[in-house]
């Protein structure tokens, strides 16, 4: 916790930080530089990341065009250059794994990133090496077709040549955002509204508007960063993934598409926007995200301090905040971070969506698991008015494998309420393994599976009453 004391209103100002140890720091009013280069960096970011303008039938974010330009530029007539970087991070990743266990080069162990790169866990030990042996049989199309299937393999390979352009863009634009002051100067005019509504502090606001606008693994991946540099507790970096990685607006178009209710498009979104809002301000006030430690990353340690001295106005203090933090963030840090979070997302995290997420989809399409586990779904969502309750029932769980096989297997059931209000419910999940819940596993942010589980039932528990309320007052079929 910090305390700040104010001196002569805004001459010199004394932080104290007691969960490092006491020191103390003086924090003089930023300077005019400083600040101009704050409002430059977040103008660029905001406009990148949380304006809203149309783009085909719909409206996206500019960062969104970005990504998709930069995966145009990956597919080429003959061939596809980012499955084949897919391909080639995964190897690399394998081979350098194996080097560093057999012969502990010092180039890797001398070097704290590259020794975290390439000294997995046995689990990501055991990734990398079923993620290798995927890649390889459906890049190359041999082996079970289970394995390879569009529906399973194929379709992680999907998911993984995605990942290429959305990190590759977010990894260096990100810090526009993150940075140069931005969430400092926000966190501070907004925190007394959105502290009480979602239990998060001020600067997450902008982290909100983003991850609700842009996709949902570029969200998770801003998040989870932001707790690794000191700046959300662990339960905070957990409430904002779990509650706003929400998928984005062309997405949520796609899906409507999908499953034909695109006539009803807006009533669609809006119904989606209030049931994430509710969850939003439900989830973070019950287990387990309600028991998560408000304790910081043991290596950043807390960063964050929202506290106002006295005398000093919100707009001054935030100014003088974002000024600071501007000032001390450089486009080489900003080069060597982008580099960092871009190399650990595809030589640690690609070979993990390959491998376990491929094995997911193999449970989903080819056994009756999900069927039999669904079953007290098929109950509740019968009790709920939701007609063809017991066909649709898979689609309540199968979600927390991938957002694509909800709408997929919605897509030919002939009742539109149905295929609407499951819809919907399927958006508001969240927690798809291969998109969100990857990303914040493979983090630092103390949370497992059974966290993600729980949520993620939580929040279709929830949803499916909500949904199925605004549905009957607002749409007519």
């Amino acid at each position: 916790m910090k305390e700040i004391k104010n001196n002569n209103n805004d001459e010199k100002l004394n932080a104290e930080n007691s969960t490092e140890g006491i020191k103390t720091a003086k924090l003089e009013p930023a300077d005019l530089k400083s600040i101009m280069k704050f409002i430059l960096a977040s103008a660029i970011g905001g406009f990148l990341f949380l304006v809203p303008i149309p783009y085909g039938t719909t409206f996206t974010i500019p960062i969104g065009i970005v990504i998709n330009w930069v995966s145009d530029l990956l597919q080429l007539e003959t061939i596809d250059i980012a499955s084949l970087l897919v391909l080639v991070f995964i190897t690399f990743s394998s081979i350098m794994t194996v080097i560093n266990m057999i012969f502990k080069p010092a180039f890797i162990q001398e070097n704290e990133d590259m020794k975290k790169l390439f000294s997995p866990s046995p689990l990501y030990l055991l990734s990398r090496f079923i993620g290798l042996i995927i890649i390889y049989m459906v890049y190359f199309n041999f082996g079970p077709e289970f394995i390879k299937s569009g529906a399973t393999g194929g379709s992680m390979l999907a998911v993984s040549t995605t990942l290429v352009s959305v990190v590759l863009c977010i990894a260096f634009l990100m810090p526009l955002l993150t940075d140069f002051g931005i969430m400092e100067f926000v966190g501070i005019l907004v925190r007394n509204v959105v502290r009480p509504l979602f239990t998060v502090p001020g600067r997450s606001a902008i982290d909100l508007m983003t991850s609700w606008l842009g996709a949902s693994n570029a969200a998770a991946i801003l998040t989870t960063r932001q707790y690794e540099t000191g700046y959300y507790s662990a339960r905070e970096a957990a409430t904002i993934s779990m509650n706003f990685s929400f998928v984005s607006i062309p997405f949520c178009f796609v899906i409507a598409k999908l499953i034909g209710v695109d006539s009803k498009f807006t009533v669609f979104y809006l119904i989606s926007l209030l049931g994430g809002i509710v969850l939003a301000m439900i989830l973070p006030r019950i287990p387990p995200l309600s028991k998560l430690p408000d304790t910081y990353d043991e290596i950043a340690g807390k960063q964050i301090d929202e506290e106002i001295p006295e005398g000093i106005s919100k707009i001054k203090w935030g100014l003088n905040l974002a000024g600071h933090r501007a000032k001390e963030s450089t486009l080489m840090d900003v080069g060597k971070s982008g580099l960092l979070v871009y190399s650990s997302m595809f030589l640690d995290l690609i070979p993990i969506v390959m491998a376990w997420g491929t094995i997911v989809l193999i449970l989903v399409e080819f056994t009756p698991v999900f069927d039999i586990i669904s079953i007290p779904f098929g109950w509740y969502i019968n009790l709920m008015g939701i007609e063809g309750a017991k066909e649709i029932a898979p689609t309540a769980l199968v979600g927390f494998a991938d957002m694509y096989i909800p709408p997929l297997m919605l897509a030919n059931f002939p009742i539109e309420r149905t295929r609407f209000i499951m819809g919907a419910v399927s958006l508001l999940q969240i927690i798809y393994m291969t998109e969100v819940g990857l990303i914040v596993l493979k983090s630092r942010v103390p949370v497992n599976v059974k966290h993600l589980f729980i949520v993620f039932l939580e929040r279709t528990i929830i949803a499916i009453p909500i949904v199925t309320l605004l549905t009957n007052l607002l749409v007519k079929f």
